[in-house]
């Protein structure tokens, strides 16, 4: 059983901001073919997706996640992003949009968001995605994947602390694996996994698996 925002049981509760109708419009019909994720509410615009929170806050109906555009006139998403994620950190965003250049990914991690998505992702990815930011794991499209996996496997920067396993471990984690996945592939325990990824965490002052997705993407910008 899934539960809400508030803690409640029930369905997943999701919310969409852009500011063209037409794609709220293809993104609800997504919603209605799923049976555990309802639309609460939408806005087409980042300032109007924040006001709209608001009163759903006091109703006691925040979402479980929102869909965010990114390129929105007056407040883009990313600031929306890191504003819902400043006021309301249980409320999860899932950016989709159609831009998939490194840098407006690494801008929207940054900012808090737990998904990446192209706005030709199918209803199963988008249902995926949501799913799991709820469940508190980050979710990336493919080719957004591969581009934060193919900066880390670029040149070893001067100064870097982690060792070859780690580095393979963080490609991995960049790629949207999880630790059960990361453990099959390189034949080794989840608890081993788990202990490369506190490492990781540790020696980059980091404090979660998203960020460390951020920090792979950067190391290509440097």
């Amino acid at each position: 059983m899934t539960t809400g925002a508030d803690g409640g049981g029930g369905e997943l509760r999701v919310f969409l901001a852009d500011d063209h109708a037409i794609v709220r419009s293809g993104l609800r019909g997504y919603l209605e073919l799923t049976d555990d994720l309802t639309l609460i509410g939408e806005a087409a615009g980042g300032r109007d997706a924040l006001d709209r929170l608001a009163a759903l806050e006091s109703a006691g109906m925040l979402p479980d996640v929102v869909l965010m555009d990114l390129v929105m006139p007056g407040m883009d998403g990313i600031e929306a992003t890191r504003q819902v994620k400043a006021r309301w950190p249980g409320v999860e965003v899932v950016v989709v949009t159609s831009f998939g250049e490194q840098a407006k990914v690494v801008a929207a991690l940054h900012a808090g968001a737990a998904g990446y998505l192209m706005k030709d992702a199918d209803v199963d990815q988008v249902a995926t995605a949501v799913r799991a930011a709820a469940a508190g794991q980050c979710h990336l499209a493919p080719a957004i994947a591969r581009l934060l996996a193919d900066s880390l496997r670029g040149p070893r920067p001067a100064g870097d602390t982690l060792t070859p396993r780690e580095r393979q471990v963080l490609a991995e984690i960049a790629s949207g694996m999880t630790n059960q996945q990361i453990a099959r592939r390189l034949a080794v325990t989840e608890r081993t996994v788990r202990a490369h990824v506190s490492g990781i965490l540790a020696k980059l002052g980091l404090t979660s698996r998203t960020q460390a997705a951020v920090w792979a993407a950067k190391r290509d910008l440097g």
